[in-house]
Formats: C-alpha cells, sequence, structure tokens
C-alpha cells in the first residue's frame, strides 16, 4: 500500500485529475448498478404479490359465491371449491371463521408437511382478524425447498361478515436473467460513458494545468534571478486567474524589492564613497600643515599660529560631518526622540531670522517672515524645527545673490501646516532636483565639504520632517529661484 502511494505521488498533477475523473465515474457506475439491481427485485417482488393476490381475489369471490349458494365450509368440506391444481404449482389453504384449517390444496409434487407449515397457520388466524398478510414461504418438494410468495385474504360474505380466510402461495421468479441483461447494458453504457469522461476530462485538465504549467516556469526563471518574467493572465477569472493576477503581483514586489536593493547597495556604496572623500580633504590638509609644523618648514611665530588655525578648522570639519552622519543614522533608525509640544510658527521664524540675519545683510540679502501671527500652532519638536529652518536659510543665503531675497510663510490646511521657504537664487537643475534630499549629493559639482557642507543638510531635514509624519519636496527654476516646502502637523 504504502508503495503505492508512493509511485501515486510521482504522477503528474494532469493524470491524477483524469484518473480522478475516472474513478468517479466509475463508482457512480457501480453505485447505479447497486440500485438498479435492487430496483429490479424490488419490482419482480410486488408485481408476482400484486399478480398472487389478484388471483388469489378471484378464487375468494368465487369461493365466496359458493358460500352464498349453499355451500359451507367444515372439515371434509366439497374440494370442488377449488380447482384441480395437479400441474399448478399453487399452494391453496381455507381456513373457516374460527381459524380451523377446513382444506389445503396443492400439486401431488409438493409433500403434506406444507399445510401444516407455522407461517401458514399464523396467516390464516390474522386474516381471520380481519388482516391481510403476505410475505415468503419456504415450499418443501420431494427433492427440494422452494422459495415462495404468498397472501392470506378474508373471506368476506354480504355487509362485510368474514366467513373464513384463504391462504395462496406460488413459486418466486427470479429475476437474475433480467438483471444480466441490464447489468450487461449499464457494462455496455458505462465502457462508452469512460471512454467520453476519459477524453473529456483530458481536454478540461490540459486547460486547467496549462497555466499551472507556464506559472510552475515562470517561477523557475525567476529562481534563477529574471524578475522580470510574468506569467500570460489567462482570460478566465477564476481561482486560476486570481493567481496568476496574484503571482504577476508578487512578481513587480519582488523586482521592486530587489531593485530597491541594488538602488540601496550602490547608494551605500556611493556613501562609502563619499565619506571617504569628504574624509580624505581634510586629513590630507592636517597631514600637510602638521608636517610642516613638525619639519619646522613653518617659523615665523604668526605663520605658525595660522597653521594651527587652518588645522582647528578641518578638524571641526571632520567633526561637524561625523556629527551630522551620527544624526542622520540616529533619524534613520529610529533612535531620535522627538520632545512634541505646541510650536507657534510666526514666533520660532522671527528667532532663527534674527540668528541669520546678520550674515545676510552682509551680503545685502532681505530676509521676510511672511507667516501671519493668527496661523494655528503646530505639534513639533522646536529644537529640531529650528534646525529645519537654519538648514534651509543657510542654504538659501548662500545661494542667493547680494540684493536678492529670503521669505519664509506658512498656510494652514485641514489637517497640517504648509511652510516654505523661498528664495530668489540661482535655482537648481531639473534634471538634479530629484536627488537632492539624497545623502552627499551636491547640485554643484564643485563644492567641497569647506565650500558646501557636509552633503548631509537636506538629509537630515528630509528625515526630521518624516519623523513629524510630514511630507518635504522642492520647487525651482533655474536663475529664478528655489521653493522647499514641508508639512508639520498641527497641534
Amino acid at each position: 500500500m504504502k508503495d503505492s502511494f508512493i509511485s501515486l505521488s510521482h504522477l503528474s498533477l494532469r493524470v491524477k485529475l483524469v484518473l480522478s475523473y475516472l474513478a468517479v465515474t466509475l463508482g457512480a457506475i457501480l453505485v447505479l448498478a447497486f440500485a438498479v439491481s435492487l430496483a429490479v427485485q424490488s419490482y419482480f417482488t410486488n408485481t408476482q404479490l400484486d399478480l398472487l393476490r389478484l388471483r388469489a381475489q378471484y378464487q375468494a369471490q368465487r369461493i365466496v359465491y359458493r358460500l352464498n349458494s349453499g355451500d359451507s365450509l367444515g372439515i371434509g368440506s366439497d374440494k370442488k371449491l377449488i380447482p384441480t391444481l395437479s400441474n399448478d404449482p399453487v399452494l391453496i389453504a381455507i381456513a373457516d371463521v374460527n381459524g380451523n384449517q377446513v382444506l389445503c390444496s396443492q400439486p401431488v409434487f409438493l409433500t403434506r408437511a406444507n399445510c401444516d407449515d407455522p407461517t401458514l397457520k399464523r396467516a390464516l388466524q390474522k386474516t381471520i382478524n380481519g388482516e391481510e398478510v403476505n410475505g415468503d414461504l419456504q415450499v418443501s418438494t420431494d427433492t427440494a425447498t422452494v422459495s415462495s410468495l404468498y397472501v392470506s385474504i378474508p373471506l368476506q360474505g354480504e355487509g362485510g361478515k368474514i366467513l373464513g380466510a384463504m391462504f395462496m402461495s406460488a413459486p418466486e421468479q427470479s429475476p437474475n436473467h433480467f438483471l444480466s441483461q441490464v447489468n450487461k447494458a449499464i457494462f455496455i453504457a458505462g465502457l462508452i460513458v469512460s471512454l467520453v469522461v476519459a477524453l473529456f476530462s483530458f481536454l478540461l485538465v490540459r486547460r486547467l494545468t496549462r497555466p499551472l504549467e507556464l506559472l510552475t516556469a515562470t517561477a523557475e526563471q525567476m529562481k534563477q534571478g529574471q524578475y522580470a518574467q510574468r506569467v500570460a493572465q489567462p482570460k478566465t477569472e477564476d481561482e486560476l486567474g486570481r493567481l496568476a493576477s496574484t503571482f504577476n503581483a508578487m512578481a513587480d514586489t519582488i523586482e521592486g524589492d530587489m531593485n530597491e536593493l541594488r538602488g540601496q547597495e550602490q547608494k551605500r556604496r556611493d556613501l562609502i564613497a563619499n565619506i571617504a572623500h569628504d574624509l580624505a580633504t581634510p586629513l590630507t590638509a592636517i597631514q600637510g600643515f602638521s608636517e610642516a609644523l613638525a619639519d619646522g618648514v613653518v617659523s615665523d611665530e604668526a605663520e605658525r599660529h595660522e597653521t594651527a588655525q587652518r588645522i582647528a578648522r578641518e578638524v571641526q570639519r571632520l567633526r561637524r560631518l561625523v556629527a551630522d552622519m551620527q544624526q542622520m543614522s540616529s533619524f534613520e533608525s529610529g533612535r531620535a526622540r522627538l520632545d512634541l509640544a505646541t510650536l507657534d510658527l510666526h514666533a520660532l521664524v522671527d528667532e532663527t531670522l534674527a540668528v541669520i540675519e546678520p550674515e545676510c545683510a552682509e551680503t545685502g540679502i532681505t530676509v521676510h517672515n511672511e507667516i501671519p501671527v493668527s496661523l494655528p500652532p503646530a505639534l513639533a519638536d522646536s529644537d529640531r524645527i529650528t534646525q529645519v529652518l537654519l538648514n534651509l536659510l543657510d542654504n538659501a543665503r548662500r545661494h542667493t545673490p547680494p540684493g536678492g531675497k529670503i521669505s519664509v510663510g506658512a498656510v494652514a490646511t485641514k489637517k497640517d501646516l504648509s511652510v516654505w521657504v523661498r528664495d530668489t537664487g540661482a535655482g537648481i537643475d531639473s534634471s538634479d532636483l530629484p536627488y537632492i534630499f539624497e545623502r552627499f549629493y551636491r547640485a554643484d559639482r564643485s563644492r567641497t565639504t569647506s565650500t558646501g557642507g557636509s552633503g548631509l543638510g537636506l538629509s537630515i531635514v528630509k528625515a526630521i520632517i518624516q519623523q513629524h509624519n510630514g511630507t518635504i519636496a522642492a520647487e525651482s527654476i533655474p536663475g529664478q529661484g528655489t521653493c522647499i516646502t514641508f508639512t508639520l502637523p498641527r497641534a
């Protein structure tokens, strides 16, 4: 049995489905043959009982007629009440109204013991009480025992008066020959049906399993790294159609994830390269200045002091770069915590502009707080938003020519506050605009850490805004200026 299950497990799904259809068909045919056999046997038995009942009723009417004509039932009564049964295998017994058997007639080849059969006597007794009885009786011959059907009916006179009872039994005819013909017909029909079912199921199963085969082939290709593969969408909207749609959606997700992983890997490499580049410049300067001091190349006290200050500035840039990287890592990992509170943006922008206004005034850049005093408060971390504003304002200052303008404004919506920082500077090229919030990205390739910061400022700004569940975006027209817009939740 175990070996048969193992062998079946190696069969294809198509063969298994065809075999299952055939098994169901053959099972249905066997059940039909069994049901037909039972129905035929029951029909034969009931038909014979009906015919025997009609015959018994005819004989009963004949006997009642004779009794009404003056004959009587009693021991030794005239046997002319019953026709000769020498060649007719029918047993007839009559009992009077007291239940005494007064006559028993049967063919000569039946034994006398049949007249004394307990089944016969019980049937006559029940019939005397007005109950019609039928059933099976085993009739004995000189050589064997024969199965026979019987009926026992009352002899009723005028007014329904019971005059006695009559028992009649005849051999039961077997339906075996008819059943064999029926079974033969069922077998032939079943064979034809099985062939039709096999052909139909093969065509149906082929149509059902074809999408699965394509799905399996596509999955194998995806396993080998071909994530752009998709399965052809079936025309039907059944389970197979939904499976194909789900598989394609899953493949889209996997392809997107893989592309994202490749992108993240490339970003990781770029990050390492950028970090190495941004660290190499100040380290090289520090090394050169340190060697100059150590070798005594710089002998003048003022020059030695200037060299030491340069080393300090380069160290400060390194510290700032490391601090920015630590802060960026803290935001991206979720370790940074916000001290959320009700925040008046108008007042916060006034304080921030006061910090940067002196530097802007040196180049003739004017700054404006366009946030209305009536603006609803925000729910935010004031220190982090100050950091965002300072970063954006400093970027705007460095890219705005003398005589330019920097403004900060905000407007309230149903759910949040939309804040913008707008300048009239050089603007950002449209090809660079989608990437300005990425780490270490610089639209001006000539800028370095000494002229353009660490390259992490806007990335940190984006991380802070996202931690506030806000969004940030940039719009720019080269030569006309840039506008950075971010949202904050309302208090």
